[in-house]
């Protein structure tokens, strides 16, 4: 019993981590694109590295957002073979389903992990265009590029959104696989008919309770007379 609160709160903590890291990237980002704009307009000038700053958040966001959707079943997807099956071929259509996410995520991620490395090591000197330098200048360069300062941000670092990304978004994917085989999850999208039940469901106890109510009130009204 202990043990499976402590695996909750863990996965607790791990999703508000995942949540909280979404919203700052697209804070970043409104704030970023805001102060350019407000630079652009009222001062006449501009932030030089807002564009390729809200570009690289952009990238983090859409990988992040998109492991994290598969997460709480939030992709958008054609379920209606699937309504219209017996139970146990749609668990089994649904995990073939989840395969075939698996095969092509795994792939995305060889790739981008093969186009990344070499970016942290033969290449870790390529920066930036725009976006400085400004955390752990010596670190970085006594690490990464021979004793040499960068000047502009090396591209490992935005870069890196393909690798971890992708992990997540395979991580999630064995997870969702895992939770469908175990029958803890049903299906790997948002399933709009079971939205659609729920508020059939809640229009008929909301009706019900209005006749109740229209009962009771016609009953206080025979009582007093």
């Amino acid at each position: 019993m202990h043990h499976g609160t402590s695996a909750e709160l863990r996965r607790s903590l791990v999703d508000r981590i995942e949540v909280a890291g979404i919203a700052l990237i697209l804070g970043l980002m409104t704030l970023v694109t805001f102060a350019n704009v407000v630079a652009r307009y009222v001062f006449n000038t501009n932030i030089l590295w807002a564009l390729e700053t809200t570009v690289f958040l952009f990238a983090w966001l859409v990988l992040l957002g998109a492991s994290h959707c598969v997460k709480i079943s939030a992709h958008i997807g054609v379920d209606l073979i699937l309504n219209l099956v017996p139970r146990g071929l749609r668990k089994a259509l649904v995990l073939l389903s989840v395969a075939v996410c698996l095969a092509f995520s795994g792939m995305l991620l060889v790739g981008a992990w093969h186009y990344w490395w070499p970016f942290a090591t033969s290449r870790a000197w390529y920066e930036v265009n725009d976006i400085p330098m400004v955390f752990l200048p010596d670190l970085m360069a006594t690490w990464f590029n021979e004793g040499e300062e960068y000047e502009k941000l090396p591209r490992f670092i935005p870069y890196a959104a393909l690798p971890i990304g992708l992990f997540l978004l395979t991580l999630r994917f064995l997870q969702a696989g895992w939770d469908i085989a175990m029958d803890h999850r049903v299906m790997l999208i948002a399933s709009h008919d079971a939205e659609g039940e729920e508020m059939l469901a809640e229009m008929r106890r909301e009706a019900d309770a209005g006749t109740l109510n229209q009962a009771v009130h016609a009953s206080r009204q025979d009582g007093e007379r």
